[in-house]
C-alpha cells in the first residue's frame, strides 16, 4: 500500500514537472518532425577542419568550422543549417522535404501540374579532402519499373559542396534524359529554402527593393484579391503593414539583375543569401524575369519557369525518346553576420553580400566541382569582337553599338534566345566603343545574337559558332543594319524592350505596397490594370504627334475597358499625325515593337476606323501575364507593316490601334516602341 502511494506521488511529481517545463520552455517543446538532438549534433566551433558525418538516424552532416549543414539521406533534402549559435536557420516546423529542397512541376497522365520534391535514392561521397567535400544524392529512372508513367523520366544528381574557410555551401544538379524515355513536360524547376519565421523578417532583393516584411500569418489572415498570390493585409501583427498589398511577383527581377537576394535576421545579426554567379543555365536569356525571395520567409533559385513568357517559351517539353542533359548551378548559399541593429546592420550585411556576389562572379566558372558535366575554365572557349551599327538615318557613318547585349545561345533565328530553355546561354555587354569579350563558353554549337538599347530589332551573326575547349575566336568588326526603309517621320517611346518610359498611374487607393511609393519601379504596384478604365471611362486614349508627351499621355498598357465586375469591351487607341505631303506611288513603313502580350489581338487600321477588316493585325498572341504579375515587360514582339501612299492623306492622319480581345482584366499588351518611316 505504501509502495503504491509512493508510486502515485512520484507520478504526480513527474506530471507537475512536465507541465512546468511546458510553461517555462514552450518553444523547446514545440512539435517537430524529428527531435532536434537526434538530428543536429553541434560540433566544437573551435575546430576548422572539414568534417563529413554520416549519422545513424538517416542524416548526413557537412561541417567546416563556420557552419554545419545537415541533409536527409539518401533523399538529399537540406534539413538543417547551424550558424552563429542558431541551431537551425531553416523552419524546422516544416517537414524535412519542405525546408531546403529541389522541386519540379510536371504533367503526368491524368495529373497536370504535379508538384513534387526531388528525392534522391542513393547517397555517395564524390570528393573529400582538407579543402572541400562534395556529396551526391541521386535519383535514377528505370522505365521497366514505370509501366504507368507515374515516375519522373529523369536521372537527377543533386550535388552539394562545402569548402574550407567559406561561409556557405554550393548547390548544383545534373538532369539527364536517355533515348527511348517517355515524353515529359516540365512547368517549373527550382531550389527553395524556407527560413525560420521567428528570426528572418527583413528581405533584400536589390539596393532599392528591401524592407521589413509582413509574415506568412499576416497573409493567411488577409483578403485574397484578383488572384491568390495578391493579398490585402487586414489585421497584421505589425500594424504598419495594415492596408498593404503583398504579392510575391512584386519582387521579380530580370536574370541580368538577379544575382543576389535573401533575408536578414535582426537578433542575432545574420544574413541568408542566394547568390547566382552566372546566368548560363537559366531560362530565356538576360531579360527573362522570375521570382526571387518572398514572404514565408522563402528564398528561391529559379532555374526554369514560364513566368513572364507563358507557353510561347520553348520550354522543357520533351518528345518520346528525346535525350537531354543539363547542369543547373552551382549557386552559393552565403551566410554572414554583423553587429549593431536596424538600418546599420541591414546596410552592413547587404553590402557584404554584394561584395561576396562580385567575388563569386569573378570566380566563374568554378574550378572545384568534380563532375565532368561541369567544365572548368580551361575546358571552355571565348569569343571577342566589336559590334557596329549601320543606320544612315541616325549617322552617316557606322557607329559603335554601346552597351549592347550580345551573347551566344543555341542555334536559331534573330531573337530566338528569349524562347530557349533547354540549352546554355552566355551573355555580356559591349563597352562604349562596341567591343565585347564573352568568356567561359561551354563546348557546343551556338548562334551569336544581340540587341541594342535604343535600336529597333535583333541582330544575328550569320556564321554559326562551333565552340571547343580552349578555342578563342576573334571576330573583328561586326555590322548590324537595323530594320529601316526610310527616315523617321515620328516615333513614340524608346526601343528598350520595356514600357517603363510610358505613363504609370498612381496605385489604387487602399491597394498599395508602400515600398514602391515614390519608387522608380512604380509599375510594381497592384491593380494598375484597373486604372485605365478610371482614366478613360468613356473615350479611349488619343495621342497627337508633336503635342502629346508619351511619358504623360501614353498609358503603359493597352487594356480593355471594364463595364461591370466581369465584363470588358475592346478599346481603340488613336495616333494622330500630320503629313505635309504624301509622295505618290511610294511606300511608308510602320514599325511596332511590343514589350508584352497576354491574350492580345492587336488590329491596326489607317484612316478608316470602321473598315470591316483591319489593314494589319498581329493575330492572337501572348500568354506572358506580365500585366498581372507587375512586370513592365514580357516577351519582345517586333512587327513591320508597309503602308502604301494611297492610304495616307495630306494633313491629318490617324492610325487606330484596337485591342480586340476582351476576355478579362489582364488581357492586353504593352508597347515598347512605335515609328512611322517615310519612303527611302
Amino acid at each position: 500500500m505504501d509502495n503504491a502511494k509512493t508510486k502515485r506521488k512520484s507520478q504526480w511529481k513527474f506530471l507537475w514537472f512536465c507541465i512546468f517545463c511546458q510553461l517555462i520552455f514552450p518553444a523547446a517543446n514545440a512539435a517537430q518532425p524529428i527531435p532536434q538532438k537526434s538530428e543536429y549534433q553541434p560540433l566544437n566551433s573551435s575546430s576548422s577542419q572539414l568534417k563529413l558525418i554520416n549519422q545513424e538516424n538517416g542524416h548526413v552532416m557537412m561541417y567546416n568550422g563556420l557552419l554545419n549543414v545537415t541533409f536527409s539521406s539518401p533523399g538529399g533534402m537540406v534539413t538543417g543549417i547551424e550558424y552563429k549559435g542558431i541551431d537551425n536557420l531553416l523552419d524546422f516546423h516544416q517537414k524535412e522535404s519542405r525546408r531546403g529542397y529541389w522541386d519540379v512541376v510536371s504533367d503526368k497522365p491524368g495529373k497536370p501540374g504535379t508538384f513534387e520534391s526531388i528525392q534522391g535514392t542513393t547517397f555517395k561521397i564524390i570528393a573529400q579532402d582538407e579543402d572541400k567535400i562534395e556529396i551526391s544524392f541521386k535519383k535514377n529512372y528505370d522505365p521497366s519499373l514505370d509501366s504507368n508513367n507515374t515516375d519522373l523520366p529523369l536521372n537527377i544528381d543533386k550535388r552539394f559542396i562545402i569548402l574550407q574557410g567559406h561561409s556557405g555551401f554550393y548547390c548544383y544538379a545534373i538532369f539527364e534524359r536517355l533515348n527511348g524515355w517517355p515524353e515529359l513536360h516540365i512547368g517549373q524547376l527550382r531550389m527553395a529554402f524556407k527560413l525560420q519565421k521567428q528570426l528572418f523578417n527583413y528581405m533584400a532583393v536589390s539596393d532599392t527593393i528591401q524592407r521589413l516584411m509582413p509574415s506568412s500569418y499576416d497573409r493567411e489572415q488577409g483578403h485574397i484579391l484578383d488572384y491568390k498570390e495578391a493579398v490585402l493585409l487586414i489585421n497584421p501583427k505589425d500594424s504598419r503593414f495594415k492596408g498593404e498589398v503583398d504579392d510575391k511577383y512584386q519582387y521579380s527581377r530580370d536574370n541580368k539583375d538577379s544575382h543576389l537576394h535573401g533575408w536578414i535576421c535582426q537578433e542575432p545579426g545574420v544574413g541568408f543569401w542566394m547568390i547566382t554567379p552566372s546566368d548560363e543555365f537559366r531560362t530565356g536569356g538576360p531579360f527573362k524575369q522570375d521570382l526571387t525571395s518572398h514572404v514565408g520567409p522563402n528564398a528561391l533559385a529559379m532555374f526554369y519557369s514560364n513566368h513572364y513568357t507563358g507557353e510561347t517559351l520553348n520550354g522543357l517539353d520533351f518528345l518520346t525518346g528525346e535525350p537531354w542533359k543539363k547542369v543547373f548551378g552551382p549557386v552559393f548559399i552565403y551566410l554572414n553576420s554583423g553587429s549593431g541593429n536596424g538600418e546599420e546592420l541591414q546596410e552592413a550585411l547587404w553590402k557584404d553580400a554584394k561584395n561576396q556576389t562580385e567575388i563569386e562572379t569573378k570566380k566563374w566558372p568554378y574550378d572545384f566541382p568534380v563532375s565532368d558535366e561541369f567544365p572548368h575554365a580551361d575546358q571552355r572557349g571565348s569569343v571577342s569582337g566589336r559590334l557596329l551599327i549601320n543606320d544612315s538615318y541616325i549617322n552617316q557613318s557606322q557607329f559603335p553599338a554601346k552597351t549592347a547585349y550580345i551573347g551566344l545561345a543555341p542555334t536559331g533565328d534573330e531573337g530566338s534566345w528569349q524562347l530557349d530553355a533547354k540549352g546554355y546561354q552566355f551573355w555580356n555587354q559591349t563597352d562604349e566603343d562596341g567591343y565585347f569579350n564573352i568568356t567561359g563558353i561551354r563546348q557546343g554549337n551556338y548562334s551569336l545574337l544581340a540587341w541594342i538599347p535604343g535600336i529597333f530589332g535583333d541582330y544575328k551573326y550569320q556564321v554559326e559558332m562551333d565552340i571547343r575547349p580552349g578555342s578563342e575566336y576573334s571576330l573583328g568588326n561586326l555590322v548590324f543594319t537595323p530594320p529601316r526603309n526610310g527616315p523617321t517621320l515620328w516615333e513614340i517611346g524608346i526601343p528598350d524592350r520595356t514600357a517603363a518610359e510610358f505613363y504609370v498611374p498612381d496605385p489604387v487607393p487602399g491597394l498599395r505596397n508602400y515600398l514602391f511609393d515614390n519608387h522608380t519601379d512604380k509599375w510594381r504596384q497592384y491593380g494598375l490594370w484597373n486604372q485605365y478604365t478610371e482614366l478613360y471611362p468613356d473615350q479611349d486614349l488619343v495621342y497627337t504627334v508633336g503635342i502629346s508627351n508619351y511619358s504623360k499621355d501614353w498609358f503603359f498598357a493597352h487594356l480593355n475597358r471594364r463595364i461591370s465586375d466581369k465584363e470588358y469591351v475592346p478599346t481603340t487607341w488613336l495616333i494622330q499625325f500630320d503629313l505635309r505631303n504624301v509622295i505618290p506611288f511610294k511606300t511608308y513603313t510602320f514599325r511596332l515593337a511590343l514589350a508584352s502580350a497576354n491574350y492580345a489581338h492587336l488590329q491596326i487600321r489607317v484612316n478608316r476606323e470602321n473598315s470591316p477588316h483591319p489593314h494589319f493585325t498581329t493575330g492572337g498572341i501572348g500568354r506572358d501575364n506580365a500585366i498581372a504579375r507587375h512586370g513592365i515587360h514580357g516577351l519582345y514582339w517586333p512587327f513591320s507593316y508597309s503602308i502604301p501612299w494611297y492610304m495616307l492623306v495630306q494633313g491629318r492622319n490617324t492610325i487606330f490601334l484596337k485591342q480586340a480581345q476582351a476576355g478579362g482584366s489582364f488581357d492586353g499588351l504593352m508597347y515598347d516602341y512605335l515609328r512611322l518611316e517615310g519612303p527611302a
